[in-house]
C-alpha cells in the first residue's frame, strides 16, 4: 500500500486561523521495555517553507534515512527539543504521566530558547490529550492550546518531524547504552519487546535501564 507523504496543509489552517506558532509534537519509546520514553517538538512559524525531501513518520523510515533527515529537520525547525523520562519514573508515575513529563521537560527546553510556548498549538498525534492534564502546575496564561489529529505523525510534516527528532535522539541513547549494559541487542531492537531481548533478560537479568515492572521477572541487578 503506498503511503502519502505529509503536508503542511492542517498547520496552514491553524495560521489562517490566528496560531503564532505551531509545535508539532510525537512520542516514541512508549512501548519498550527498557530504556526512556522520548517526546520531541519541532517549532514552526507561519512562514513555514517547504519540508524537507523524503519526510515521514519515523516509524516508516528506515534507521539510516531518519539519520539522513535528522540534520535537515533541525535545519527545517527554528527551534526543536526532546524531552526524556526515564525508565524508573516510567515505573513510578506509569506510561501516560511518564508523557506527559516529558513532554514537559520539552517545552521547558523551548521555553530557555525563547519561544513563547503560551502563543502556540501543539499538534500532537493521536485521539488523546495527555500533555494538557501535564500541564496543570503552569500558570494558565503560560500554557499552549494542544489539539490532538489522529494519524498527524502520517499526515502533517511538523509531527512528522517531531517523530524523527524523537526517535533518533532515542535510538542513539540505546545504541550508547548497549556498550555500557551488553547482552540486550539494545543496537537493534532499541529497548523494545522481542523475542531475543527478553530471552537476555531470562539469561543475564534485568538491567538498571529496563522498566521493572513491565517485565515478567524481577530486575536481577
Amino acid at each position: 500500500m503506498t503511503v502519502a507523504d505529509p503536508t503542511l496543509r492542517v498547520e496552514r489552517t491553524l495560521f489562517r486561523e490566528g496560531a503564532a506558532l505551531v509545535i508539532g509534537c510525537d512520542e516514541v519509546g512508549r512501548g519498550a521495555i527498557a530504556g526512556p520514553v522520548a517526546v520531541g517538538l519541532g517549532v514552526f512559524l507561519p512562514d513555514v517553507r517547504r519540508m524537507p525531501s523524503g519526510l515521514r513518520d519515523s516509524k516508516l523510515l528506515s534507521e539510516q534515512r531518519r539519520e539522513e533527515l535528522h540534520p535537515r529537520v533541525l535545519g527545517w525547525a527554528p527551534h526543536s527539543a526532546v524531552g526524556l523520562a526515564d525508565n524508573a519514573e516510567v515505573d513510578h508515575l506509569g506510561i501516560v504521566p511518564g508523557l506527559g513529563l516529558a513532554a514537559t521537560r520539552a517545552l521547558e527546553a523551548l521555553v530557555t530558547q525563547g519561544v513563547p510556548v503560551e502563543a502556540a498549538v501543539v499538534l500532537l498525534d493521536g485521539s488523546h490529550d495527555w500533555l494538557t492534564p501535564a500541564l496543570a502546575g503552569w500558570p494558565e496564561s503560560s500554557r499552549p492550546h494542544v489539539i490532538t489529529r489522529v494519524k498527524a505523525d502520517r499526515d502533517c510534516a511538523t509531527v512528522a518531524a517531531a517523530s524523527v527528532l524523537a526517535k533518533v535522539h532515542r535510538d542513539r541513547l540505546m545504541i550508547e547504552a548497549d556498550a555500557v549494559h551488553p547482552g540486550y541487542e539494545w543496537t537493534s531492537n532499541k529497548g523494545y519487546a522481542s523475542a531475543t531481548h527478553y530471552a537476555a533478560i531470562d539469561r543475564i537479568g534485568a538491567s538498571a535501564l529496563h522498566r521493572w515492572s513491565w517485565l515478567r521477572q524481577p530486575a536481577l541487578f
